[in-house]
C-alpha cells in the first residue's frame, strides 16, 4: 500500500477502505508519513469530503492510535459531557457535581483551552492547590468513592488526533464535518463512557455558526457513536452571546459555585439543569428528562449538589473553602468598566467579540502551552434583553496588564448592539439529538 495511491484515489473523489484510512492513521502517527503527504490528503478530504463509512473508520484508527480507558472497575452507568466550546461555558464544572451527586458517575477527561479563555483543567488549576493529573487507578477509585473526578487529558489518548490537528491548524483544514466529528469522537470513546452527552454549541462564538451546521455536525457525531454501541446524545444550543456573565478562568470558577449554591444566571442554570436531566437519563437513574431535570434541581435547592464540588476539590487537592472565600482566588491587580453611551435594550453581545476581548486581557493563549492569567476575564453586567440608561455599566474587564485591558475594552465596546425596543432573543436550547 502507497500513500500517493491513497491521495491520488481521495482527490478523485472515490470512498477509501478501512484498511487504507488504518494505514495513513498508523504510519503518520508513527512519523513514517511525513507532514507534505498528510496535509496532500487533507486538502483532498476538504474538497472531496469522506462518507460517513469513512467517517466512521477514521474514528475507530484515531480512536486505537493510543490509550483506551477502561472503566469498568468503575460501578454503574459512566456518562461523559464534550462541549465543541464557547464563551463563558463553564457547565462541567456544574454539571459534574449535580449529576454525581445524583448517583451517576462521572469519570472525565478534559482539555486545556487554546483561544477565548482556559478549558476546564485550566479553570480547575484557579482553585488552590488542584491537581488534575493522577493514575489510573486513583482516577478509577476517586470516582467509586465520591461519584466524580476530572483530569486532564494525557498525550496518549488519540495521539493521532493530537498530531493531525496541529496539521490541520496551519493548512487550512479545520473546517470539513467528518474531520471534526472523527476529532472529538475518537478522544470520547477512548476515554471509555458507556454513554456520551455533546454540548454543539452555535452562534458567533461557536465553531458553527449556524443551526444547519451545527445540526449535521450534531447528527454525524451521534451516529458515530452509535456505532461504537454508545448511547449518545447532542444538544445544539445558543452561543450568539456569552453563556452567563463571567468569561475567564477563575471568574468562571467562581460563578459556578454561585450556580451550585442557587444563584447562578438565568441561562446558566437553565442550560446545566438541561445538560444535567439527560446525563441522569442516560445513566439510568431517572425514567424520563423531566424527573431528571427535577432530581438535578433537587440537589441545587437541598445543598448536595454544592457538597458535591467540596468533595471533588478536596479529593483532587483543592482547598474547599473557595466555595465560602473567594479571596482565594487569583485576584487581578486592575480592573476597567465600560459603560452604555445610549438608553434602550441590549441587543446583541457579539459573543466571538467578547472571547477575543477575554483572550486579550490575557485569560487565554495565542498558542499552545502559553501561560494563562487565571485571574483575568471579563464581568458583563448586563445581558441580552436587559434595559440599560446612560452610564450604566455593561462589563468590567480584569487582569494584571493595563494596556491589555484597555484593548480589551475596545473589543468589548463594539461586542455590544443597543437598540429603542426589547428583542425577542434566541432560544437557548435548539435541538436535542438523539434521545430516545
Amino acid at each position: 500500500m502507497e500513500m500517493n495511491d491513497i491521495i491520488l484515489k481521495k482527490r478523485m473523489g472515490n470512498a477509501l477502505s478501512k484498511a487504507e484510512i488504518a494505514f495513513f492513521i498508523e504510519g503518520y502517527t508513527k512519523g513514517e508519513i511525513p507532514d507534505y503527504q498528510a496535509s496532500a490528503l487533507l486538502m483532498a478530504i476538504m474538497f472531496q469530503k469522506l462518507d460517513i463509512e469513512e467517517t466512521v473508520n477514521l474514528t475507530e484508527s484515531m480512536k486505537m492510535s493510543g490509550d483506551t480507558v477502561d472503566l469498568s472497575p468503575i460501578n454503574g452507568i459512566k456518562v461523559d459531557k464534550h462541549s465543541t466550546g464557547g464563551v463563558g461555558d463553564k457547565t462541567t464544572l456544574i454539571v459534574g457535581p449535580i449529576v454525581a451527586s445524583c448517583g451517576v458517575p462521572v469519570a472525565k477527561m478534559s482539555g486545556r483551552g487554546l483561544g477565548f479563555t482556559g478549558g476546564t483543567v485550566d479553570k480547575m488549576e484557579s482553585v488552590p492547590g488542584m491537581q488534575t493529573t493522577m493514575d489510573t487507578d486513583h482516577f478509577i477509585s476517586q470516582v467509586n468513592r465520591i461519584g466524580l473526578a476530572v483530569i486532564g487529558q494525557t498525550g496518549h489518548i488519540a495521539p493521532a488526533d493530537k498530531k493531525l490537528y496541529a496539521l490541520r491548524d496551519v493548512t487550512a483544514t479545520i473546517d470539513n464535518l467528518s474531520l471534526i466529528s472523527s476529532s472529538i469522537m475518537s478522544k470520547k470513546l477512548a476515554a471509555g463512557a458507556d454513554a456520551i452527552l455533546l454540548d454543539v454549541k452555535c452562534g458567533s462564538g461557536a465553531f458553527m455558526k449556524d443551526i444547519d451546521d451545527a445540526t449535521s455536525l450534531a447528527e454525524m457525531m451521534v451516529h458515530i457513536g452509535h456505532q461504537f454501541n454508545k448511547k449518545t446524545v447532542a444538544v445544539v444550543t445558543d452561543m450568539s452571546q456569552p453563556l452567563g456573565h463571567a468569561v475567564g478562568n477563575s471568574l468562571e470558577v467562581m460563578e459556578a459555585i454561585h450556580t451550585l449554591k442557587g444563584q447562578g444566571p438565568k441561562d446558566i442554570t437553565e442550560l446545566s439543569l438541561e445538560l444535567s436531566s439527560i446525563m441522569i437519563y442516560l445513566g439510568g437513574r431517572s425514567k424520563s428528562l423531566d424527573e431528571g431535570r427535577k432530581m438535578a434541581a433537587k440537589s441545587i435547592a437541598d445543598g448536595r449538589a454544592l457538597e458535591k464540588f467540596r468533595q471533588f476539590i478536596s479529593a483532587q487537592s483543592g482547598n474547599p473553602d473557595v466555595t465560602n472565600d473567594e479571596s482565594l482566588f487569583p485576584q487581578a491587580e486592575h480592573e476597567i468598566s465600560m459603560h452604555a453611551h445610549e438608553n434602550g435594550f441590549i441587543h446583541g453581545i457579539d459573543a466571538n467579540s467578547i472571547g477575543l476581548a477575554s483572550q486579550h486581557t490575557g485569560a487565554g493563549r495565542m498558542i499552545m502551552g502559553e501561560t494563562i492569567d487565571l485571574s483575568a476575564g471579563i464581568v458583563l453586567q448586563k445581558k441580552v434583553g436587559d434595559v440599560v440608561q446612560v452610564g450604566d455599566i455593561l462589563a468590567t474587564i480584569q487582569g494584571n496588564d493595563e494596556k491589555k485591558l484597555q484593548a480589551a475594552k475596545i473589543e468589548c465596546i463594539d461586542a455590544f448592539q443597543i437598540g429603542k425596543k426589547k428583542p425577542a432573543g434566541e432560544p437557548l436550547i435548539k435541538k436535542i439529538i438523539g434521545l430516545l
